[in-house]
């Protein structure tokens, strides 16, 4: 019964988490593009999915926008190499 009262707390408590996490990617994506020399099609690319991501977290979305979020970064990490 403990480990299911645990796991269910653990439940709740990650939304908020995740929540807070959603625009610390966000400000990454952002510094990231500003230091970076991109071609327009990867930069509109990474910044359409930087608008969806934050658009999935205003509408309580955050393990999408989090993930979403996180494939923008992983674009921008492959095009700087």
């Amino acid at each position: 019964m403990r480990y299911v009262i645990a796991l269910v707390v653990s439940m709740l408590l990650s939304g908020p988490v995740l929540a807070s996490h959603c625009p610390s990617l966000v400000k990454k994506i952002d510094d990231q593009l500003a230091t970076v020399d991109l071609d327009s099609e990867t930069r509109e690319r990474i910044e359409t999915l930087r608008d969806k991501g934050l658009a999935l977290h205003k509408q309580g979305k955050h393990d999408n926008s989090v993930e979403v979020l996180d494939q923008a970064l992983d674009e921008l990490k492959a095009a700087e190499q």
